[in-house]
């Protein structure tokens, strides 16, 4: 039982080991019998070693590939499959993988064969072969060396024993980016002529088909074309590709383009202006319409872009002051001699603005800001205070920096004009004098604050001797009130004796008319008494009787007038004072009393008197 396993084992190892020897040399037997298995993604390179029959057994001249049969790599490959009669003696078989170009690459060919380059060419011209599969095809007519034309991403079935073969990155512009292309091969640049960037030619599918670039014309070197954002499967052995960003004009700014290609344009910028030439866009020299603010894919190896700020520029002739554009960084402080021999530092600003319009001739005259700045604005500024100082005084250019700041701005006005730059404001900042002067004019103005203070305090005892006097007056207003007030009182008084003697006067003359009244009325009666006879004793009674009545009423009524007229001449109570006075000097008693007691009104005044006075009579 265990012969027959070791048996058994030892057969089937003989047969796996059969199997493994023809599995592993299963080629070895097919190659002696000259049969060939060309597996998937490879192709066959064959190497004929020697020709044993025919006229061409070798190759021609300089060839490296055989075309028609003779000895060497054959252009012809072997695709995968089974092949015949490849005797191992008379072929050499090597298996090639396919060429891959993954996305994103390319690949860049370099031909071992073909016809010899023409002088003055870097790159073979394309030639229609299948992308450089068909060997025997590119043989009939292409050139030797590198190839224009390259391949572009996927599988390739090529004869590496004629084409090299190598990748390379597709060119890629980022985004905000121009990418300026330099060109290896083409036409020669005509340097007689200025020119130095080839001219934009077209068809040629932005650089990436160099066949057709040199087809129409192009010319070799710095192109005046520039690539976009994007991705281009240019081949590295025809041009480069330098991204750079695209230019930016700022706000509040304008881009004057300086252009070094281009036709001869005409000038444009007029009679008047005589500093340089301004021509349209797309010609060469700067161009009269500028760039407004934004982003442009701008050649910055053929073009010059010029920023000029349209919004007011202020510069500082200050050693310690500087604005963010940098354009006064190597201005500074202004040194000045006044007339008096002093020498002195002040400090200005200038505010300019330059309009869009004038731009392109600020430009054309000087090239950039910043000659501008050191050929106009710096010595016409400098020398303007220069000589403004020798005119004055140290210390009268300090007390008339207004005026001296007027002139200035109107001044320089009037000169920047006519370098197309607009002058804003002119603004004179710190003043140094030499420190002795300094110190006289410090006494002063100590001085004169002193003076003022010396004023203010006078003023301040002025003011308060007038409030004194406001304060003494105010305590002494109610005693002169009251003083004026008995004035006052005393006035009326007089007043109204004055009334009551004029009353006494009418009084005394209405009496004694009224009695002269009353002798006329009794004269009269009495007369007409006398003349009546005595026709009839009844009518004398009558008659009598009524004269009579006639007297008593004409005596009752003058009385009454006369008491009326007394009383409309005073009051009624002065009336019966006065009334009352005549009945008591009738009665002999004293008007004037030994005591006099005054009430508190001046009407009734007489009447009290005169009652105090009875009553004392009375008690006496």
């Amino acid at each position: 039982m265990d012969g027959i396993q070791m048996t058994s084992l030892v057969f089937a190892g003989l047969v796996l080991a059969a199997v493994l020897v023809v599995f592993l040399f299963y080629r070895l037997f097919l190659r002696l019998f000259g049969v060939v298995l060309v597996p998937e993604n490879h192709i066959a390179l064959v190497n004929k070693k020697y020709v044993l029959f025919g006229k061409n057994k070798t190759l021609p001249d300089g060839a490296v590939i055989a075309l028609n049969g003779e000895a060497g790599w054959q252009a012809d490959t072997l695709p995968p499959g089974v092949y015949f009669w490849l005797w191992p003696f008379q072929y050499q078989v090597e298996f090639q993988e396919f060429i891959e170009v993954k996305d994103g690459q390319l690949g860049v060919v370099d031909a071992i064969d073909g016809v010899p380059l023409p002088k003055g060419r870097v790159l073979a011209s394309a030639v229609d072969c299948f992308s450089f599969q068909d060997a025997r095809k590119f043989l009939a007519g292409g050139q030797r060396g590198p190839q224009v034309a390259v391949l572009g991403p996927g599988v390739y079935r090529i004869n590496t024993k004629l084409f090299n073969i190598r990748m390379a990155q597709a060119t890629v512009v980022g985004v905000d980016e121009v990418g300026i292309v330099t060109v290896s091969d083409g036409r020669q640049l005509e340097t007689d002529t200025g020119e130095i960037a080839g001219p934009q030619v077209e068809g040629h599918n932005s650089f990436q088909d160099a066949d057709a670039f040199m087809r129409a014309g192009g010319a070799k070197g710095l192109q005046e074309q520039v690539l976009l954002a994007g991705r281009y499967f240019i081949n590295p052995l025809f041009a480069t590709v330098d991204p750079v960003p695209m230019t930016m004009v700022p706000i509040a700014h304008v881009g004057v383009v300086i252009s070094y290609v281009g036709s001869e344009g005409e000038d444009i910028s007029g009679d008047d202006f005589k500093h340089g030439n301004l021509v349209r866009q797309g010609q060469r020299g700067v161009w009269a319409e500028p760039l407004d603010p934004g982003k442009y894919p701008i050649n910055t190896h053929t073009h010059k872009v010029e920023m000029v700020p349209t919004a007011n520029v202020v510069l500082n002739w200050a050693d310690a002051k500087t604005e963010a554009h940098a354009l006064d960084a190597n201005l500074s402080t202004i040194t000045a001699r006044s007339t008096d021999g002093f020498t002195f530092n002040l400090d200005v600003s200038q505010i300019i603005h330059i309009p869009r319009q004038q731009a392109a001739m600020v430009i054309a005259r000087f090239g950039n800001m910043a000659n501008l700045v050191t050929q106009v604005l710096e010595p016409v500024i400098g020398n303007y205070f220069r000589n403004s100082a020798q005119k004055n005084d140290v210390i009268d250019f300090l007390q008339e920096r207004q005026q001296r700041q007027q002139e200035a701005r109107a001044a320089i006005a009037t000169a920047l004009g006519s370098y197309n730059v607009e002058a804003v404001d002119t603004l004179i900042g710190d003043i140094v004098p030499p420190n002795d002067l300094m110190k006289t004019l410090t006494d002063r103005k100590l001085a004169q604050q002193n003076k003022v203070t010396f004023d203010n305090q006078k003023l301040a005892e002025d003011a308060r001797v007038q409030f004194e006097q406001a304060k003494a007056t105010a305590s002494t207003q109610a005693e002169v009130v009251a003083a004026e007030r008995k004035v006052a009182i005393a006035e009326f008084n007089a007043q109204a004796w004055v009334k009551t003697a004029e009353g006494d006067g009418k009084r005394k003359t209405i009496t004694a008319a009224a009695e002269r009244e009353v002798q006329r009325v009794n004269g009269l009666a009495t007369a007409d008494v006398q003349k009546i006879s005595g026709s009839a004793q009844a009518e004398v009674v009558k008659t009598i009787g009524n004269a009579e009545a006639a007297k008593s009423l004409a005596i009752g009524s003058a009385e009454a007038d006369v008491i009326k007229m007394k009383i409309a001449s005073m009051t009624s109570e002065n009336y019966a004072s006065v009334e009352i006075a005549r009945a008591l000097a009738g009665h002999q008693h004293r008007l004037v009393p030994d005591i006099v007691a005054s009430g508190g009104g001046e009407s009734g005044g007489l009447v009290q008197v005169l009652l105090a006075k009875m009553l004392k009579d009375d008690k006496s």
